[in-house]
């Protein structure tokens, strides 16, 4: 099994617990790992046989810039049930960053897997 990822894609949102975090935009960060047979893309060289990393992109964009949550941590899970559930990623390993969200550091977030590595040998 292969990966598609995706690296560093920066969206802005509301996101945050305190009053004006719910007051302002700010950037988060995502790195995405998911997991993807490339053999079949690789022998067609079609668009349609890929895991479209710029459909994911967008889609992940589109909901991220309207969503208003409090944590990282339900950001992060429901962009992963997007990524399964719309794109039929069966394993992923997402990382979500808040950047400058803690004095002293470049970023803080959480890093979440979720599903089966296809063949069950694990990444």
């Amino acid at each position: 099994m292969d990966v598609v990822f995706i690296e560093d894609l920066r969206i802005e949102t509301v996101i945050g617990i305190y009053d004006w975090e719910r007051k302002i935009r700010q950037t988060v960060a995502f790195d995405i790992e998911m997991a993807f047979d490339n053999a079949v893309p690789a022998a067609s060289d079609a668009i349609a046989d890929t895991l479209d990393y710029k459909a994911v992109a967008k889609r992940l964009i589109a909901f991220v810039e309207s969503s208003h949550f409090e944590l990282v941590e339900t950001l992060a899970e429901r962009c992963a049930q997007i990524l399964r559930e719309e794109f039929g990623v069966p394993w992923l390993r997402l990382k979500l960053s808040k950047p400058g969200a803690v004095t002293g550091s470049r970023a803080v977030g959480v890093i979440i897997e979720r599903g089966v590595w296809p063949d069950g040998a694990g990444r």
